[in-house]
């Protein structure tokens, strides 16, 4: 599996039960991904995504023990340390901006064999800056 992920400056994704923010261009570059398969998220998610691209979404709460091989999952409000195994690839989305967290990306994971295969720079529709950076074993 290949997992999604938003951050802030301080690995943060989320606050207070919400996310800490969104953007369009995001989103897009999200389904651009993972064109060529299912997308799988929590039904937190599932509402940032536009009616068109939801016959490509699979939504639940066990989204993660269910994706598969070569399958993307947008992660928001989730852990992702029990999956380790399982994933073949981390998509960061770099906000570029500090806020309010308290819930947070495992950035420990990628000292463990990980390595930066890809970064893009690209403005969003409400960031000035926004990093895409994938990850590879």
């Amino acid at each position: 599996m290949i997992v999604m992920v938003c951050i802030d400056d301080h690995n943060g994704m989320m606050f207070n039960h919400r996310r800490q923010s969104r953007d369009r261009a995001v989103i897009e570059r999200v389904l651009r991904c993972a064109e060529s398969s299912r997308l799988w998220m929590s039904e937190y998610s599932y509402r940032l995504f536009p009616g068109e691209s939801r016959d490509q979404l699979a939504v639940g709460p066990d989204f993660l023990e269910r994706a598969g091989r070569g399958e993307y999952c947008f992660v928001e409000d989730r852990d992702i340390l029990p999956y380790e195994a399982e994933l073949e690839a981390i998509v960061l989305f770099r906000w570029n901006r500090s806020y309010p967290a308290d819930f947070y990306f495992p950035v420990e994971i990628l000292s463990r064999g990980w390595s930066m295969t890809e970064s893009e720079e690209f403005e969003g529709s409400s960031h000035e800056k926004i990093i895409k950076e994938v990850y590879k074993r």
